[in-house]
């Protein structure tokens, strides 16, 4: 492992993470055989928070993934353990998603480990598809309409009778629409701690209902809010008309 742990390159951290980051990749070398290891996450980045973790990316030739949750030096990690064709799967599947979770944590990460070319051709990958954005096909982007409605009714329905209940509904339904508005601009949808930020920077007066509507202590003003930020982003504030195309079952 010695030898391991010298072919390694060290991002500049404070403490306590540039210790933990150690402790880590130490840990890693001794329980698996990585091509590859890519630290990434808000620490890696210089603006952590209390509760940030590190978030890191193995790389191995083994036909098995796997994941492991673990404190290092008081610091959690999170630490994915894939082959290639998991990490080109994932880019597949979020793709269709539309949130390029695992393009992102490759692109941006720093790269503590590089032991083939796979490293940087995957790296590559995830670039451009970061660069080449999402959008889903028209039917898919009008089934998500059609599920976003279906959540807002549904807390609708039950607004008068069971707040509770239509304040979980309408939990689920507001940052459906949100996504939806950069899925229907062909952008990938941020993750959750940015997802507010970043719809300052493309709609901002849909952002300020967005937070009003978390911020309002009103079950009925809530509502009128959900409405409206509906309006903005599936262009619908409940049930409207549409059909599938025929499909052979």
């Amino acid at each position: 492992m010695d030898d391991d742990i010298s072919s390694c390159i060290w991002p500049v951290l404070a403490e306590p993470y540039a210790s933990a980051l150690k402790q880590a990749v130490a840990y890693i070398l001794n329980r698996f055989q990585p091509v590859g290891i890519i630290a990434s996450g808000s620490i890696l980045r210089g603006n952590p928070g209390p509760s940030s973790d590190l978030d890191i990316y193995v790389i191995h030739t083994q036909p098995w993934r796997q994941r492991v949750q673990k404190f290092f030096n008081g610091v959690p990690a999170e630490i994915f353990v894939n082959p290639p064709k998991a990490v080109l799967g994932y880019f597949e599947e979020e793709q269709k998603e539309g949130r390029l979770i695992t393009a992102h944590m490759l692109s941006t990460g720093f790269v503590v480990l590089n032991r083939g070319e796979i490293i940087e051709q995957l790296r590559q990958q995830a670039r451009d598809q970061i660069a080449a954005g999402c959008r889903p096909g028209e039917a898919d982007l009008m089934t998500r309409r059609y599920m976003i409605a279906c959540r807002l009714e549904d807390g609708m329905d039950v607004a008068s009778d069971d707040p509770a209940l239509a304040l979980m509904f309408l939990n689920q339904a507001i940052p459906e629409m949100l996504g939806y508005c950069f899925l229907e601009r062909g952008r990938p949808i941020p993750r959750t701690k940015e997802l507010l930020v970043k719809l300052a920077q493309i709609e901002p007066d849909l952002a300020f209902l967005a937070n009003q509507f978390y911020l309002e202590p009103d079950p009925a003003r809530r509502i009128d809010l959900a409405q409206e930020i509906a309006r903005l982003t599936i262009g619908v504030p409940g049930f409207f008309e549409w059909e599938t195309q025929p499909e052979e079952v």
